[in-house]
Formats: structure tokens, C-alpha cells, sequence
């Protein structure tokens, strides 16, 4: 007839406190991965689609909300700004314009360029946002930590006069 050898009761307290312990850990690694990984394409994507409206308003030839008059890439810039959700200052974004020429060959317009009526203009963003988290960090430390993206569009110039 064997015994089965069993510990106090007191040696059997914390054992749940402990066990969660570990288990909150990973959990929440995993939680605020998920959310930081969100936050980075979240930002990704409203970038895309306010460098999108941005490129719509500028192949109108409007320079409506420019800061300087008649200025159509400042205008570009100002639709970028409103469209960003306040991520184009967030994430220190410049934005570049740039077109393809007759050899199929993409250049970078000199400043104020926006490129005439009937040209391709291509309108880019570059910025780049921190990770929020030490867990997702590590995965972009050639950049200190930060996200770098470019997010771009080409269109076509209208007729404008």
C-alpha cells in the first residue's frame, strides 16, 4: 500500500500567482506586438491615402489652399497634410515630386515643380515612425527603432489651362 507523496498546503500556496505571472507575460508581449505592428500599418496606409488625395488634387492644376499663391505643389503638400490625420508632421514626412520622361526615365522635379498640363507626375512620400513598444523594436534597429516607409502614386496631369 503506497502513499502518495504530497506537499503541504503551504508549499502549494502562490503556485497560481506564479503560474499567471508567467502566462500575463506572454500574453501581453503578444497583445501589444499585435497592437504596435497595427499602429505601424495603420500609419502606412493613411500615409498612402493621403499621398492618393494629395496626387488627385494636384493633376487638377488648382493651387486652392496653397501657403504661397499659385504655389500647386504647396497646395499638394497642404491636401497631403489635411488628409495624414496629423501623421505627415507625426512622422517628420518630406514629399518628393517626380515624373517619367520620353526615355521612360523617372526624375525628380526641381522645387515647385508640379509638372505641366497632360504630363505624368508622381507624387512620394517619405517618413518614418516609431515603434511604440520595446517588442517591435528590435525588429527595425538599423533605424534606431523607427519604421522607415515611402509611399507613392503616379497620375496623369489633366488639360489644364
Amino acid at each position: 500500500m503506497g502513499h502518495a507523496h504530497r506537499q503541504p498546503a503551504h508549499r502549494q500556496r502562490g503556485a497560481a500567482a506564479v503560474e499567471f505571472a508567467f502566462a500575463a507575460m506572454l500574453f501581453f508581449t503578444v497583445l501589444f506586438s499585435i497592437i504596435d505592428w497595427s499602429y505601424l500599418f495603420f500609419a502606412n496606409l493613411t500615409m498612402q491615402h493621403a499621398v492618393r488625395e494629395g496626387a488627385r488634387f494636384a493633376v487638377t492644376g488648382s493651387s486652392t489652399g496653397a501657403p504661397t499663391p499659385g504655389d500647386r505643389c504647396g497646395a499638394t503638400v497642404q491636401r497631403i497634410r489635411q488628409q495624414s490625420m496629423g501623421l505627415y508632421d507625426a512622422t517628420g514626412s518630406t514629399t518628393v515630386f517626380k515624373t517619367i520622361d520620353s526615355a521612360g526615365n523617372i526624375t525628380t522635379l526641381g522645387s515647385g515643380g508640379c509638372y505641366g498640363a497632360g504630363q505624368l507626375i508622381i507624387v512620394q512620400v517619405n517618413g518614418g515612425i516609431a515603434a511604440l513598444t520595446p517588442f517591435v523594436r528590435p525588429f527595425f534597429s538599423a533605424t534606431g527603432g523607427t519604421y522607415n516607409f515611402e509611399v507613392s502614386t503616379t497620375m496623369k496631369n489633366e488639360a489644364f489651362p
